[in-house]
């Protein structure tokens, strides 16, 4: 741990948590209730069971006494003793049966929650969270609980049963010795208690220390090529081995203070075993209990380790459990993006006018970024945003995707309806996205194109193959063994950067979107493939409004509208040939890139 982290305050797992683990089986009440009776059931037949084998000792014991063995008494006791341990064995058999297939449901539930909620988080909370760390929540926090849950659940109860039985016929034997056994309990919960207490921090900080390796092996694996470009090797490889050597303390302090649970469970009951021992001897001596009593007791006492130290490693199993259902919680109790209107409109064709109107946003109240825009766009016209890094140009196309929402003002489209009066489903049929960063998904060429194309629309032959031959995507498909048919991902290598940028060019030629929204993406590609996408882009516009994120200037010289924005502010506004006689930012810009 380094001495930064020693500092901190430990955290405390919250209240509330494990009553929300038991909420997690209120779905399966009926399969509870099974599980529980046969549980009850097998403990009373593990608790009565070496009191019936007392019984067959006595009749051999009392039989040799009187001169020889009451073997119709033994076999009976024998026979009892046979049967009680099969009811046993079926009963506990049944209930594990019951409560594996409970807890599989639970792991599906679960793992289903986190993802309908990933969906339903807002953007802000990708962007306040490592991906890594979500990542780990969604895989290994849920199997850890679920693993919690095969390692305690109905065996929990089952042993807590065992425990009370055992105590009962303990004291029914002689409550002298019960009352010696008994004094163990308290003296046990105490150091239980005292170390599960100890080991709560160490196995929350493992949890989160897992979180953070797994955003460092993300953020490496991702940018690999970067990372060897830079000779960062190294950089990155030190920062791992200080998370694992995090990791490793955390995980190792979690381990040796949670195991001493049970050594120290183990040396309170052998100690208990010899007293009962020492003390049955005597009694037997006394006539106060028979033989078979005694081996009973002794029997009881020798088991009476095996549910406590069973137990008492299971709250600590729990406490790791815990702490990985605290940080699910964290994410599935986050607040999700604000619903759509009752009254929204669930379809709707937008002409394609969009306006701001006294529109302010800003990612954290302390930090204002865009404030009192106003902006009116017709229908068909090309807006190219230009401005420097946080200037606020994604900012101003993620408003009218409704990725965020708007702080004050309103966005008004085709001049009568309120942004929130669609849908964003409804909103975003009408919007057509082409991004810097190129998404495919693990699918053939062809099914990449079509990815998007809502169900309902027909999409005809003609109008796949004259989305490609439109979008250049039908010259390199020529040059692929398997066509259309090609497995693409975001990996995938034997396409070009320029290539896959096309293949979502035609994606969105495909949908026919009334707004198109361009970050514009030529600035690593080669000469020929540049030319080709923005002749493809220029063929995407025809028609329709768009919003492009300039970044090379030569490419938005025939703009309608160039907005230039510095902190969230229009600072500028006109065409081309209108800002560069204005002498402004633009004209600065504009003769700097060119310049360089």
């Amino acid at each position: 741990m380094s001495a930064e982290e020693a500092k901190k305050p430990k955290k405390k797992i919250k209240k509330g948590m494990f009553k929300k683990l038991l909420g997690l089986f209120g779905g399966y009440k009926a399969a509870c209730a099974t599980m529980l009776l046969m549980l009850v059931v097998a403990g009373i037949f593990t608790a009565i069971g070496p009191r019936i084998m007392g019984s067959a000792t006595d009749a051999i014991v009392d039989g040799l006494a009187e001169g020889g063995i009451h073997w119709k008494t033994f076999i009976f006791w024998a026979c009892a003793s046979m049967a009680v341990y099969i009811l046993q064995f079926i009963t506990k058999w049944v209930a594990g049966r019951t409560s594996a297939a409970i807890t599989s449901h639970i792991a599906m539930d679960l793992r289903s929650k986190v993802e309908e909620k990933l969906w339903s988080l807002p953007l802000n909370f990708y962007d306040t969270n490592q991906r890594g760390d979500i990542m780990s929540r969604t895989s290994n926090d849920v199997d850890n609980v679920v693993q919690t849950l095969n390692q305690t659940g109905g065996d929990f109860v089952y042993y807590l049963l065992m425990l009370i039985g055992m105590v009962v016929m303990m004291f029914t034997l002689s409550w002298q010795l019960a009352l010696v056994t008994a004094l163990l309990i308290p003296l046990s919960g105490v150091i239980v208690k005292k170390i599960t207490t100890a080991s709560k921090p160490a196995f929350q900080k493992q949890w989160q220390y897992m979180g953070r390796i797994n955003a460092n092996v993300e953020e490496s694996f991702n940018g690999h090529n970067i990372i060897k470009a830079y000779d960062q090797e190294e950089p990155f490889g030190e920062t791992f081995r200080r998370q694992n050597t995090e990791l490793y303390n955390a995980t190792m302090r979690a381990t040796i203070i949670s195991n001493l649970i049970q050594p120290l469970s183990r040396l309170l009951t052998n100690l208990n075993y010899v007293i009962v021992a020492l003390f049955g001897a005597f009694k037997i001596i006394g006539g106060q209990m028979s033989v078979g009593d005694v081996q009973a007791f002794i029997q009881y006492a020798r088991q009476f380790q095996q549910p406590f130290s069973n137990l008492a490693q299971m709250i600590s199993t729990l406490q790791s459990g815990l702490a990985s259902l605290e940080r699910i919680y964290d994410m599935l109790e986050s607040e999700d993006e604000p619903a759509d209107a009752d009254d929204a409109y669930d379809e709707y064709e937008l002409k394609g006018q969009i306006e701001f109107r006294d529109v302010s946003f800003s990612y954290t109240p302390d930090k204002k970024l865009i404030e009192h825009m106003n902006l009116t766009v017709k229908p068909g016209q090309t807006v190219a945003i230009v401005g420097g890094t946080g200037a606020g140009k994604t900012t101003l196309v993620n408003l009218i995707e409704r990725f965020y929402e708007i702080n004050s003002g309103q966005i008004i489209l085709d001049g009568n309806i309120e942004l929130h009066k669609l849908s964003r489903k409804a909103l975003r049929r009408n919007i057509g996205m082409v991004l810097q960063d190129t998404w495919l998904y693990n699918a053939t060429l062809a099914e990449n194109i079509i990815y998007g194309v809502p169900k309902l629309k027909e999409i005809t032959r003609e109008d796949f193959f004259g989305a490609c031959e439109a979008t250049f995507v039908d010259k390199f498909v020529k040059s692929l063994p398997l066509g259309y048919g090609t497995i693409l991902n975001n990996e995938q290598t034997a396409v070009s950067a320029g290539e896959k940028q096309l293949v979502t060019i035609a994606r969105a030629f495909l949908t026919k979107p009334n707004i198109l929204i361009l970050d514009e993406a030529t600035s690593s590609v080669d000469t020929k493939t540049e030319a080709q996408i923005q002749e493809a882009v220029n063929r995407l516009r025809e028609g329709r409004t768009s919003f492009i994120i300039a970044h090379r200037l030569s490419t938005i010289r025939g703009a309608d509208i160039i907005l230039v924005m510095q902190n969230g502010h229009i600072v500028e506004q006109g065409n081309h040939e209108e800002l560069l006689k204005l002498g402004g930012e633009y004209a600065r810009l504009y003769r700097a890139q060119f310049a360089n």
